[in-house]
């Protein structure tokens, strides 16, 4: 029988579809974000303007590769990204604008919904990045009934690798890990995005 529910490594038992159901679009995600940026309480205020402008301009410009063009056209059974995600994130500001590309460029094959990382403790510690740190973005794929099929994030591989070694030496990785996104041109998020979709196929 197939099933959302799904019993975590944290010994939490997982709706997929509970989640999903309550998950935001991108413009009510959008709508929220703009309403935190005007907050005077946030204690993110100091990132959510480079956030919000960096994510405007790539929702703006993006185009998807070729390649991932065509994994989406050969879509067979509709698809649903769950995304885990946060405002203050950087690496979200980078991604979740191409996620959106892609769900548009679905033609309704793959829905998308995001939920916010801090008011789903329960969901980001079933997926934990290395076992022990709650990074986002987190991209969970799940099919029609909302059986999860594979996770993506937080973050391409070779930026994850950078992060990491800048760590390492007690470094901030912040200005580096988006000067590598700019030099990058979303060619790995679209690569990834390429091989999460043939993990469904």
């Amino acid at each position: 029988m197939i099933t959302s529910l799904v019993m975590s490594n944290t010994g939490t038992l997982i709706d997929y579809k509970q989640y999903f159901k309550q998950g935001h679009t991108w413009e009510a995600y959008l709508e929220r974000f703009r309403a935190e940026m005007e907050s005077e309480d946030s204690p993110y205020n100091k990132y959510l303007p480079q956030n919000w402008r960096r994510q405007a301009r790539l929702a703006r410009k993006t185009q998807l590769n070729e390649d991932l063009k065509s994994m989406i056209a050969e879509i067979k059974e509709p698809l649903n990204w769950l995304v885990i995600t946060e405002h203050w994130c950087g690496d979200a500001s980078q991604i979740n604008p191409i996620l959106h590309r892609a769900a548009e460029e679905s033609g309704g094959k793959i829905n998308l919904r995001f939920v916010y990382r801090d008011e789903n403790e329960a969901l980001i510690d079933a997926h934990l990045t290395d076992g022990r740190s709650r990074s986002i973005p987190i991209v969970l794929q799940l099919d029609s009934n909302y059986k999860i099929l594979a996770s993506y994030g937080p973050r391409p591989e070779e930026a994850q690798k950078l992060v990491k070694s800048i760590l390492a030496e007690g470094g901030n990785y912040s200005l580096p890990l988006h000067s590598w996104y700019a030099q990058n041109k979303q060619t790995s998020i679209n690569r990834d995005l390429v091989s999460l979709l043939k993990k469904a196929s």
